[in-house]
């Protein structure tokens, strides 16, 4: 069974940064996507960031790009969502998903994966 567990939110000033953590185990396949998603109260879920195993491609939303990088320690399968310059909008619950066997086209795609975590908050305010 897969499981992934995230960790690292909390509450930053305006401009701070914080760095998200997916401890991701249980995993059946070596091609799998992990992917960033967030939830702003009374909004969608919306697609934040991805990464892929192997080969450890990213993807980030074009409206993040520059303030948000993904990164991974393929030994631990663990992901990493590295948040800069961080905005009062991007006040969210942040939540990890794992895609197995991804092309490009479905990255992006929420119900193309199959395993959450049980989300993080993160909380931007002075």
């Amino acid at each position: 069974q897969v499981r992934l567990v995230e960790s690292g939110g909390g509450l930053v000033q305006p401009g701070g940064s914080l760095r998200l953590s997916c401890a991701a185990s249980g995993l059946p396949s070596n091609s799998y996507a992990m992917g960033w998603f967030r939830q702003a109260p009374g909004k969608e879920r919306e697609f934040v960031g991805a990464i892929r195993w192997p080969n450890g491609a990213t993807y980030v939303a074009d409206s993040l790009r520059g303030r948000f990088t993904m990164s991974r320690d393929s030994a631990k399968n663990t992901g990493f969502l590295q948040m800069n310059s961080l905005k009062s909008e991007d006040t969210a619950i942040y939540y990890c998903a794992r895609q197995p066997n991804p092309i490009t086209s479905t990255i992006r795609d929420r119900d193309r994966y199959t395993a959450w975590g049980q989300g993080t908050q993160v909380t931007v305010s002075s």
